[in-house]
């Protein structure tokens, strides 16, 4: 087992500063690849102290703003449009970073991309849906409207 301190979220295994112990393998080759976690020391703890900060600056401080964002989020469609072929079928997929910046264009807010989950990837054009997590335990789900760009 290996002790990991999270610089991203991981789904299921923590947020960013927590220190979590995973399998080895899970740890070099996926965890600290991708820079979602760097190996723990005992120097580390002032690392997560600045990683927390970090999180905590950018989290919805209180839960009923997450919860008048979700109602928001949840009430409205959001459209997204994106490069397709003929047959609606998608060159490439839509990403978070996406789902984040049409949210931000159709003024619904500023969400985080790292918080937005795709549960499967979307590669043709209609209507998807995607989790954002609000906030400890407030997590809203986002209707997509994806449409063909023109």
């Amino acid at each position: 087992m290996s002790k990991l301190i999270l610089t991203n979220e991981v789904a299921g295994l923590g947020g960013a500063g927590d220190v979590v112990e995973v399998k080895n393998g899970y740890a070099r080759n996926y965890l600290i690849p991708q820079g979602f976690a760097v190996a723990w020391t005992r120097g580390g703890e002032k690392q997560v102290a600045s990683i927390r900060a970090a999180r905590e600056a950018r989290a919805i401080h209180d839960r009923d703003d997450a919860v008048a964002l979700k109602n928001t989020l949840e009430s409205a469609k959001v459209r997204l449009a994106v490069k397709a072929g003929g047959e609606g079928r998608l060159f490439g997929s839509v990403k978070t970073a996406d789902v984040a910046d049409a949210v931000a264009a159709a003024g619904l807010g500023a969400i985080d991309k790292r918080k937005v989950h795709i549960p499967a990837p979307i590669k043709v054009v209609g209507e998807h849906q995607a989790t954002v997590r609000l906030h400890d335990d407030v997590t809203a789900v986002i209707t997509l409207q994806v449409v063909a760009a023109k």
